[in-house]
């Protein structure tokens, strides 16, 4: 982490740029840029596909906020460019981004630490997506390995919706992931830090109409309730927060991020889902939630996040 001075420092917050999540990333960057503005860091909005990250040397530009989502922002390549030019950014380094958008991936190195997450298959047709529910159980859950905001994900209840589920997962990345369905209370932790110092704010517990937290339900409607206080049972928000830690620090993640996790009613044992390593920051956003439940505002959370901004290599 290097020390953010505000009197000389040029902050660029990149946003939009080229995936799927460009609507989004866009919101979360103008809310970034506005919050940074108001309290007078010298900030100005870049967008990675209106212009080559090569300006960002030549404009003098000294840190990133990086408030790009999807691939093309938080899978480690925008992070290996800034890495070349010898600019500190915000969130996880090179290895951890390009690991924790790979849901396949992440979920082999906790399994390897013995944490838990669903069952899944790695499927490569429709026929082998129905071979999965047949392991898996029913409901299923189908995405790609690669991509946020629950973009190409199906949630399959028969065994003749496996074939659209597919094609529609592989439309968005060639690999395709079948997961067993957790049914129970979905919650989302955000972190903030690094190392030792990480901290897990306040589990939020989403509750989204007819249990469909989608892309609409995220971010364009007011129906999903998000509770904070959680309200779960004794001692239970604690150890999903120390879980949540472990798989923070599992993939080597640094700055901020945000992780999913669903608890399995019958057994209250938590699974983690994904982890987000550039989380959202619009108004619908959950770590701003969260950071304003533990007495954190809007602007000093994008402040924050600001200064842990870091590389991974120093020339």
């Amino acid at each position: 982490m290097s020390e953010f001075d505000l009197k000389t420092e040029k902050v660029a917050v990149l946003m939009g740029g080229a995936s799927a999540e460009r609507e989004v990333s866009l919101m979360s960057g103008s809310g970034v840029l506005q919050a940074l503005q108001s309290l007078g860091v010298n900030a100005a909005r870049f967008d990675p596909a209106e212009r080559d990250l090569l300006d960002l040397k030549k404009d003098g530009f000294t840190r990133c906020f990086i408030a790009l989502h999807g691939r093309f922002g938080e899978d480690g390549t925008v992070q290996g460019a800034l890495e070349l030019l010898g600019i500190p950014y915000t969130g996880p380094g090179v290895m951890a981004s390009s690991i924790a958008i790979d849901k396949l991936m992440t979920k082999h190195i906790w399994r390897a630490d013995g944490l838990p997450t669903p069952a899944w298959r790695k499927v490569d047709s429709a026929e082998a997506t129905r071979a999965a529910m047949a392991e898996l159980g029913c409901p299923m859950i189908v995405k790609p390995a690669r991509e946020g905001s629950t973009l190409g994900l199906t949630k399959v209840s028969a065994v003749d919706q496996c074939a659209a589920a597919f094609v529609l997962a592989a439309s968005m990345h060639d690999e395709v992931l079948c997961e067993q369905f957790i049914a129970g209370d979905e919650v989302t932790i955000a972190v903030l830090g690094s190392g030792a110092q990480a901290r897990a704010l306040p589990v939020i517990r989403i509750v989204a109409p007819e249990g469909n937290y989608d892309y609409q339900n995220k971010y364009f409607t007011n129906t999903t309730q998000y509770l904070v206080p959680c309200g779960l049972p004794e001692g239970e928000e604690a150890n999903i927060q120390q879980l949540v830690l472990k798989a923070f620090r599992s993939l080597g993640c640094r700055g901020w991020a945000r992780a999913d996790v669903m608890i399995d009613a019958a057994t209250r044992q938590p699974y983690l889902l994904e982890i987000n390593t550039s989380p959202g920051m619009t108004s619908h956003s959950l770590v701003p939630m969260a950071a304003k439940a533990a007495g954190i505002s809007y602007p000093e959370l994008c402040l924050q996040v600001l200064q842990s901004a870091s590389r991974d290599y120093t020339l």
